[in-house]
């Protein structure tokens, strides 16, 4: 099982990118996978997740500007990003939890996700 997250750089305030997870070694449509970002001092938090029924939740502070959604045919997890902050500035981590479908959340355990990404940074100029 492997994850390959792509798509990172740097952009000035409102700008937008585009982040994917592609995963290979086994198939995204029933697995809970997410994005997940940490700053330098701080604790991973969980950004965007779909469990295998293809539901999503966000944390609070991207709700209406980040998109989450997966290509089941190209298991390739996205992460639309637009009016992007200077505060959304991170290394940006793709997981996936394929055994278990439900119960998907971006306040899981980050134990519960047992394969990871080896991150993308993204960097939001004021």
């Amino acid at each position: 099982v492997q994850l390959v997250e792509s798509g990172g750089g740097s952009v000035q305030a409102g700008g937008s990118l585009n982040l994917a997870c592609e995963a290979s070694g086994y198939p995204t449509a029933w697995a809970c996978m997410g994005w997940f970002r940490r700053v330098p001092g701080k604790k991973r938090e969980g950004v965007a997740t779909i469990d295998g029924y293809g539901n999503t939740e966000y944390t609070n502070s991207v709700k209406g500007r980040f998109t989450l959604f997966k290509d089941n045919a190209k298991n390739i997890l996205y992460l639309q990003m637009t009016s992007l902050k200077p505060e959304d500035s991170a290394m940006y981590y793709c997981a996936s939890d394929p055994r278990w479908a439900g119960s998907c959340h971006t306040h899981s355990p980050l134990s519960r996700f047992g394969y990871w990404g080896q991150g993308t940074q993204v960097t939001v100029s004021s």
